[in-house]
């Protein structure tokens, strides 16, 4: 009887075995499966906390799956205020909060990730943090601005390209529903928004006039010909020329204002309005696809151009206020 028994039984038992082994293994390749691996470079502005909590926290409300910030480097710039009196805050949070791990250089990151987000508030650390970052050969988002001067900007996008590294900057404000007013038979828009400077930023509309500036870019296209740069202390208002004669305004109030879009389309001239700017949720959606397919949401041409319409603006500024042609 007890062989008999042992007969009956032993299948059973390798059953509920195999079951107890494989159960463990399957879960974890199904965690592993698609996870990407994000690092971060700059702990100096509020962003990292925000898009690592969409990223890690399952619970939290518009969580985006599909990636994990795991590893990040500090940087930081002492002579800007906002980033020598947060980056260590903010690095703790990241740490305690999200057990996030912590690197001494920037090339620490590449072993540890499948994709980068170049974080530093100060655009004028972006040329040489990219150079290190680019070693890694994995694609690379870069927090606005982008750079503190045109030159820089284009310097990035050489350096990436001998590298073969995917690469898009951009601000966060032309996703969502910024996107669907891009309609054919646009013949005009005007943007307007907070536009504070940074006095090290070389490139003074590059700090936090770039939000509007991209709003506009994003509805109008590339083409821009033209621009012209009216100032005061207080406001500053771009008009822009695009092909076929359209035209596209901003406007930069000081020191903060809300955010807002006018659309005039070709039927009529009744502006569509867009005064709620969605926030970070779609660029962090459209950043793991780009880590994931290394394909830019925003072209590289399209953003060096907004550099290039962002410096002709400053030139038409230093020489009274004329008309400038956006350099291509």
């Amino acid at each position: 009887m007890r062989n008999r028994r042992q007969k009956l039984f032993s299948p059973v038992l390798l059953g509920l075995i195999t079951i107890v082994v494989l159960v463990p293994d399957a879960r974890a390749a199904a965690a592993q499966e698609g996870n990407l691996r994000l690092g971060i470079i700059g702990t100096d502005t509020s962003h990292v906390v925000v898009f690592t909590r969409l990223l890690n926290d399952p619970s939290e409300p518009g969580h985006v799956p599909g990636a994990t910030v795991v590893a990040a480097f500090k940087g930081g710039s002492p002579d800007i205020t906002i980033s020598r009196d947060r980056v260590e805050g903010f690095a703790k949070d990241l740490r305690e909060k999200w057990h996030v791990q912590f690197v001494d250089r920037i090339t620490g990151l590449c072993p540890l990730v499948d994709g980068i987000l170049l974080e530093s508030v100060d655009g004028r650390a972006h040329l040489e943090q990219f150079r290190q970052a680019l070693t890694c050969g994995k694609p690379i988002y870069v927090e606005k601005p982008m750079a503190s001067t045109l030159a820089d900007a284009k310097q990035m996008a050489a350096l990436a390209a001998a590298a073969k590294v995917s690469w898009f900057s951009s601000s966060s404000l032309r996703f969502g529903p910024v996107e669907a007013l891009r309609t054919p038979g646009i013949t005009g828009a005007m943007v307007w928004g907070p536009g504070p400077f940074e006095e090290n930023q070389q490139l003074d509309l590059a700090w936090y006039a770039i939000h509007s500036i991209e709003i506009l870019f994003t509805v109008m296209g590339p083409d821009v010909q033209q621009v012209t740069r009216t100032h005061t202390p207080d406001v500053d208002v771009l008009t822009g020329i695009w092909s076929g004669g359209r035209v596209g305004t901003v406007r930069v109030m000081r020191p903060y204002s809300s955010f807002g879009i006018a659309v005039f389309h070709k039927k009529d001239n009744e502006p569509v309005l867009l005064t709620h700017i969605e926030g970070y949720i779609p660029l962090v959606k459209d950043i793991v696809k780009f880590v994931r397919d290394g394909v830019p949401p925003v072209s590289n041409e399209e953003t060096l151009t907004i550099y290039s319409f962002m410096d002709a603006a400053q030139q038409s500024l230093e020489r009274g206020g004329i008309p400038v042609n956006v350099a291509k």
